[in-house]
């Protein structure tokens, strides 16, 4: 019962999600890059260029812009945050994202990893690209 009254909502809900990930995604790169409610990193560091990566992904992920590859290149900058600041390659409990502390990067580029695959949705700019280019094709 519980399914079929949100089965149709499903559409608003990811609509919400890439919203909410795209916009949260970007004010941590805000923090990096500008020092917004944090300290920016040294310019040119990797830790900037990730900052730079989370703010401009961030972004397009929240418009639905680009959304494949710009979910694309998130999860990936997550996956290699989370191996290279967080995990480590250690053994034991280091290895647990409850250990060391690298819950939010996994979490990221999971749901990065899934937008990229499922793409913008119906609310958003590749949509309304899509539907014009579509529109021009037919002659309309």
């Amino acid at each position: 019962m519980l399914f079929r009254l949100l089965n149709p909502r499903t559409e608003i809900a990811y609509v919400l999600l890439r919203v909410g990930v795209g916009l949260m995604f970007t004010f941590h790169g805000m923090q990096k890059v500008f020092g917004v409610l944090g300290q920016a990193k040294p310019m040119g560091t990797q830790l900037w260029f990730g900052g730079v990566i989370e703010l401009v992904c961030g972004l397009a992920i929240a418009a639905g812009a680009a959304t494949t590859w710009a979910a694309f290149l998130a999860s990936g900058t997550m996956a290699v945050a989370y191996v290279q600041f967080h995990w480590k390659l250690q053994i034991g409990p280091q290895l647990f994202p409850a250990v060391n502390r690298g819950e939010l990067a996994l979490v990221y580029a999971l749901l990065f990893l899934f937008i990229a695959c499922r793409g913008a949705g119906r609310a958003s700019v590749d949509a309304m690209l899509s539907k014009g280019r579509a529109e021009v094709a037919d002659g309309g």
